[in-house]
């Protein structure tokens, strides 16, 4: 409980004082939360396709991989991820399917 309140004050030591430091505050809240939400559904999209492949379900796999490509790719256009990473990405997943045998 102490180390709550400790955090608690240490955390209202750092509050924006000027109006455009609460506004920059608010902002940063929001995209970070938009980016934490594109970051997850990649990881989902890549967690369902590996599923559907240890399953032996190419096709259902196959059907995902646009989806994938498409949240890559968005990622990397805004600056969430780089460019490379989601080039990088793309690439295994795809090696991965065509891999699989069905």
């Amino acid at each position: 409980m102490l180390f709550f309140f400790y955090c608690i004050r240490n955390y209202l030591k750092i509050m924006p004082i000027t109006k455009s430091a609460k506004k920059a505050l608010r902002q940063n809240i929001k995209r970070r939360q938009k980016n934490l939400q594109r970051k997850k559904k990649i990881k989902d999209l890549a967690k369902k396709i590996e599923y559907f492949l240890s399953k032996k379900q190419k096709e259902e796999a196959k059907k995902l991989l646009p989806q994938l490509y498409k949240a890559l790719d968005k990622a990397a256009k805004t600056g969430i991820i780089k460019k490379n990473t989601a080039a990088r990405k793309k690439s295994r997943i795809t090696a991965m399917v065509n891999r699989t045998k069905s």
